[in-house]
């Protein structure tokens, strides 16, 4: 392995350290939100699971366009497109909510379950597509 490809493994290895601490902070403001909704208001897992995963994707666009992703992008396209792709993970998110509290599995474990398949979606798509540090970013940084 060259210098390069190692320095370059180092980089994406830290920036998803990066991207889950910030996606744990987003991820238990969804959580105290479903809580509080299903149990404090009676709402059903799925809806109270998307408003959830709503009101941290602010929380989870700032944190990561600012800490893990660095970016010198402007606001409006990177927001517009983290919106797009958030957009698409909350599909994802309710849809395994869905399917698996109708199942019988109890709502908290599908939201582990959806969680865990919109983490690596999520990842993907900000750092190809969001905040543009693909390959091509990567070697006009360094």
């Amino acid at each position: 392995m060259t210098r390069a490809a190692s320095s370059g493994g180092r980089k994406h290895l830290s920036r998803f350290v990066r991207f889950a601490v910030v996606g744990g902070i987003a991820t238990a403001i969804q959580y105290a939100i479903l809580i509080l909704l299903v149990r404090g208001f009676g709402m059903a897992p799925t809806p109270a699971s998307s408003i959830g995963f709503v009101l941290s994707a602010v929380v989870n666009y700032l944190l990561n366009y600012r800490f893990t992703f660095q970016s010198n992008r402007p606001h409006a396209p990177a927001a517009a497109k983290f919106a797009l792709l958030a957009g698409a993970g909350l599909l994802i998110n309710a849809a395994i909510m869905h399917l698996m509290v109708a199942a019988g599995v109890h709502y908290l474990l599908a939201q582990v379950c959806a969680t865990a398949v919109v983490l690596f979606w999520n990842f993907i798509g900000n750092t190809l597509w969001t905040f543009g540090v693909g390959p091509v970013e990567e070697r006009t940084r360094t």
